[in-house]
């Protein structure tokens, strides 16, 4: 299609509708994102190396298979 197809045919509006929910949805998240506390944060930030028994038996589950 062209620019001129899609003005004539009426389907301009779609990509503003599109633009306009993905910077509501954006602001949303960075909003949400930035009223975390930074305890909340820090502590999300060490799940990953944390030691944990069910970590432990996945792994151990794992490595029998």
């Amino acid at each position: 299609m062209t620019l001129a197809e899609i003005s004539r045919n009426g389907l301009a509006l779609f990509p503003q509708i599109g633009l306009v929910i993905f910077l509501v949805v954006f602001a949303a998240v960075t909003v949400r994102a930035l009223r975390r506390s930074r305890n909340e944060v820090s502590r999300w930030a060490g799940i990953p190396l944390e030691d944990d028994a069910a970590g432990k038996a996945a792994q151990e589950g794992s490595a029998e298979a």
